[in-house]
């Protein structure tokens, strides 16, 4: 165990919050077992309590311990996508808290990939895990390390400008590699049943077919049913606090010059070149690629909402299944987002 591990591992135990990279965000991290220490999470992120969290563990083998009844699809999906960006919604075990599952009867598991969450998870389980008297639970509870609704952190500083003080330790792992949060694929209603995409991210249904040999369902086709809450699924997420547009890339350099004509400082983000007869106080180029695009919006995000704009223009995406997981965060950014 390396010092920092030791260190982390030490204040886990103890109750504290640590922070720590994943390869999707950074996460904001508590001992999963002690309610005392999960409300730290919804302190410090202003997280209302019926909102679930997602339990980072340190391998499959841990998956009996915090649910129940797990179909033949849910060791398939872990065999084929752990370590990496897959939460799996499962029912979940009678020990587990309801601080972890907001109070339903499922709980969120995923093993990450990256190096440093996995060192810390493997040195936290060394340790014993936290609190005691659980049923051998061991596992870390680790929304994003961020203010509730806000822009997910991508690097170490982000977590440090979001959330200061109220984090004990902050373990720097560098940028994270996927840049946005993680697939959600719901198995809590049994083996027969397709498994429901509650939230799309680089894990894609047509990958989740080629190894179960059953399509999600999407939330389209969910509408009524008694799909289980998870992270990141509200109308308003992931949103700068500067007011941001959606606009497709024909209208960008009317829509720019009538901000700047009504005396409106704008920043732009895009995808591809743009002749603009008026350019924008601030812009970020990101690439016209979906996976890279995933991994610097957060950033570029954040460095456009720090600008001192009184908007944010987005250029539009492709309608294409690969820039689905892109297309929900800029939605869920732009409705969390309000206009001045």
């Amino acid at each position: 165990m390396t010092q920092d591990f030791t260190q982390a591992v030490e204040l886990l135990q103890a109750g504290e919050l640590v922070a720590f990279p994943t390869e999707t965000v950074y996460g904001l991290g508590a001992d999963a077992a002690n309610p005392q220490a999960v409300a730290r999470i919804f302190a410090a992120k202003g997280r209302p309590a019926d909102h679930p969290l997602i339990v980072h563990l340190p391998g499959a083998g841990y998956l009996e311990r915090w649910a129940q009844d797990i179909p033949a699809i849910a060791w398939e999906l872990a065999e084929a996508f752990w370590p990496g960006p897959l939460t799996l919604i499962l029912k979940r075990a009678a020990e587990v808290p309801d601080a972890v599952t907001g109070g339903q009867e499922t709980v969120g598991l995923r093993m990450p990939a990256h190096p440093l969450a996995l060192g810390l998870l493997r040195a936290f389980a060394l340790a014993g895990g936290g609190q005691r008297g659980r049923g051998g639970l061991c596992g870390i509870a680790a929304p994003s390390a961020n203010r509730f609704g806000r822009i997910s952190p991508t690097e170490a500083a982000h977590v440090q400008q979001e959330l200061g003080a109220a984090v004990a330790l902050v373990l720097d792992g560098g940028p994270c590699q996927v840049g946005i949060e993680s697939t959600i694929i719901d198995l809590s209603r049994g083996g027969d049943q397709p498994p429901r995409l509650l939230r799309p991210g680089h894990i894609t249904p047509e990958q989740i077919y080629a190894v179960t040999g059953m399509r999600p369902e999407w939330p389209a086709a969910m509408r009524g049913g008694n799909v289980p809450r998870v992270s990141g699924s509200l109308e308003a997420h992931y949103a700068p606090l500067t007011p941001m547009r959606l606009i497709a890339t024909s209208l960008l350099p009317a829509v720019i010059a009538g901000l700047q004509k009504g005396g409106r400082r704008c920043a732009l983000l895009a995808r591809t070149r743009q002749a603009l007869p008026a350019l924008p106080q601030a812009q970020c180029q990101l690439p016209d690629d979906a996976e890279a695009y995933a991994h610097g919006l957060y950033a570029a995000l954040r460095e456009l909402d720090q600008a001192g704009n009184d908007v944010i223009v987005v250029e539009d995406i492709p309608a294409d299944p690969a820039w689905a997981a892109v297309g929900d965060r800029l939605r869920r950014a732009a409705c969390g987002s309000s206009e001045v």
